[in-house]
């Protein structure tokens, strides 16, 4: 079945229809899905969706263009939802130079944090880095490294760049860009990627592939990212999603069936 491993299903955009879209998801092959927090709200928000739906599992923490107000009691609430049983993962983590909302060195101290979080608690860590790529292996080379590893999620470096990640032990999450036109350098990493380098994800609302970009995203849509990325591999969209489902499953702790 389909892993999604990034979206945001708490998002207001789903507000309208977030119980239909959920339900529809096993029916049309989607079978896990890790909702991703962003900021505190977003955490409650994401463990309520968890504890409501077999098949979503959470990951907590806070994204870098929200960490302007955190503070340390915050790390400590974090940390204990990071003990309930269907929290599998730390994130989205990670620094964002793009919309630089928040000042580089704030950013780069709440990712460490996180990181250190992630070690304490034993979950892989889900990275958001964006224009910032020098600066988020600095981090992450400073701090002990993740023991269970993680994703970077939205990828959109350069393959040289992919194997400095993926020789930390981190995997690449690709969404709903691969199928962009202007997406050459993605497209040349995920030739480059081993397949079991690789997870689908959509973080959506954002990001809808082809032919539904510009729209409202969701996990309905991965087959359009399974198909290009097993167009740009050469084999079939199958075992696309047969092996990024083992490598989630693998990345999150999950044994067999949910």
């Amino acid at each position: 079945m389909i892993f999604e491993s990034h979206a945001h299903y708490d998002d207001d955009a789903f507000a309208e229809d977030r119980d239909k879209i959920l339900a529809e998801l096993e029916e049309n092959g989607v079978g896990y899905v890790m909702n991703i927090s962003s900021d505190l709200a977003s955490v409650e928000r994401t463990l309520a969706l968890a504890e409501r739906y077999p098949f979503v599992y959470a990951a907590v923490g806070i994204h870098p263009s929200d960490t302007g107000e955190l503070k340390d009691g915050d790390i400590s609430w974090l940390k204990e939802q990071c003990r309930r049983e269907k929290v599998l993962a730390v994130g989205e983590i990670g620094l964002d130079y793009y919309w630089d909302n928040v000042e580089h060195k704030v950013q780069e101290r709440w990712f460490a944090r996180q990181l250190a979080m992630a070690n304490e608690t034993g979950l892989p860590a889900v990275i958001h880095s964006r224009d910032a790529a020098k600066a988020t292996l600095d981090v992450m080379r400073a701090e002990a490294p993740v023991e269970k590893g993680g994703v970077i999620h939205c990828f959109s470096y350069t393959k040289e760049t992919a194997k400095e990640f993926l020789d930390m032990g981190y995997l690449i999450g690709v969404g709903g860009v691969v199928t962009f036109k202007n997406a050459k350098k993605l497209r040349e990493c995920v030739e480059y990627l081993p397949l079991e380098a690789i997870l689908l994800e959509t973080d959506c609302p954002y990001l809808a592939p082809e032919p539904y970009r510009g729209k409202r995203n969701c996990s309905l849509y991965l087959p359009f990212v399974a198909e290009e990325i097993a167009r740009i591999k050469g084999i079939s969209a199958e075992e696309v999603i047969v092996v990024t489902e083992k490598n989630a499953k693998r990345l999150f702790g999950i044994q067999g069936g949910r």
